[in-house]
């Protein structure tokens, strides 16, 4: 079981972030970027998985500068306030909540001692894609059927760091066709498309797919194994 720990930003802001640590010596850090449903049940439970893996995993709360202790489900009151919270956190000046990512990372760092690879689900994933191009500290990231990234000006980005992308051919919110145009814009970037539907990782959710889930994790594993090593 993890904790929650409070970490500060570079302009001094501090946010929580839910730290989940391994049995013995990390072999790397993992830093686990939410959903837009706040630091929940979810999000420390994959966190967790990542300790058992032998990982220090940092979930950083990536509301708190909108909004602190957000914990949402998944009903469709919850997704209509978990989408109100991402807008306002994306409408803050930049850096906005990458710096708290970057605080995240630099103490997955220091922690740990070892490499720090990143991974992100949903908004997360979008997250992770800038991070994977912006910040600094990083040496693998995972975006999980991230929302915009396969738009045109994120695709315009160029990533500092090996990327591995799930994405989900049943996935309404990210059309099939900028999938394909992301993996064209981007042949250094490992893509797997899976039959299945956005948020297919989440056993909380409807959508949740268990062999898409467990392919994704163990491609994953495999990619974080060869870059935090």
């Amino acid at each position: 079981m993890g904790q929650f720990i409070d970490l500060k930003s570079a302009d001094g802001f501090t946010f929580p972030a839910y730290v989940a640590r391994p049995a013995g010596t990390p072999q790397g850090a993992i830093v686990v970027v939410q959903e837009i449903f706040g630091v929940n049940s979810h999000i420390r439970s994959v966190a967790d998985s990542y300790a058992a893996q032998g990982y220090l995993a940092v979930a950083p709360a990536t509301f708190h500068r909108v909004k602190p202790g957000v914990e949402l489900g998944y009903t469709n009151e919850d997704m209509q306030a978990g989408f109100a919270l991402k807008t306002a956190v994306e409408e803050l000046p930049a850096p906005g909540v990458l710096a708290d990512i970057q605080a995240a990372i630099d103490h997955a760092a220091k922690e740990s001692g070892k490499k720090v690879g990143i991974v992100g689900y949903c908004w997360g994933g979008l997250l992770v894609w800038r991070s994977a191009a912006t910040l600094n500290g990083l040496s693998a990231a995972v975006p999980y059927y991230g929302g915009g990234v396969t738009t045109e000006a994120e695709v315009a980005r160029s990533p500092k760091v090996p990327v591995l992308a799930h994405f989900g051919e049943r996935d309404h919110w990210i059309p099939l066709d900028s999938v394909e145009a992301f993996k064209k814009a981007h042949p250094e970037v490992e893509v797997h498309v899976y039959a299945a539907d956005h948020g297919f990782n989440c056993d909380q959710r409807g959508s949740y797919d268990a062999a898409a889930a467990k392919l994704a994790l163990e491609r994953t594993l495999a990619f974080f194994g060869k870059h935090l090593s």
